[in-house]
């Protein structure tokens, strides 16, 4: 992501969608991303926090803000500006990738029942 035409990967694109209601704590993003693509991706806490570093060193994300539960700080993040810039470039990319199969295949892309 430091190159302004890097692609995100899914648990990135998914992350940053999450954060896009709203600042969201690690376990709210890891639901938001599974509930946005029907449980087909889930994302593993190791996985989030690595992405989660990598995007925030990326200014895509940042600290919104902590707080104290059971003892433990539990950190929120949102979403900043380069970053809804990014993950619409991103959503874009996508977009017109699958309009051009879409567009070439005798079925419109839709594998056949």
């Amino acid at each position: 992501m430091t190159r302004r035409d890097a692609s995100l990967t899914e648990s990135q694109y998914f992350i940053l969608a999450a954060l896009m209601k709203g600042p969201l704590h690690g376990y709210g993003i890891i639901k938001a991303a599974g509930a946005a693509t029907d449980g087909r991706l889930r994302i593993a806490v190791g996985t989030l926090y690595g992405a989660l570093e990598r995007l925030e060193r990326a200014d895509l994300v940042a600290v919104d803000h902590e707080e104290i539960v059971d003892g433990r700080a539990r950190r929120y993040y949102r979403i900043t500006e380069k970053g809804n810039e990014v993950l619409g470039r991103e959503a874009l990319r996508m977009q017109q990738a699958a309009a051009l199969v879409i567009g070439r295949s005798p079925n419109g892309g839709v594998a056949p029942a």
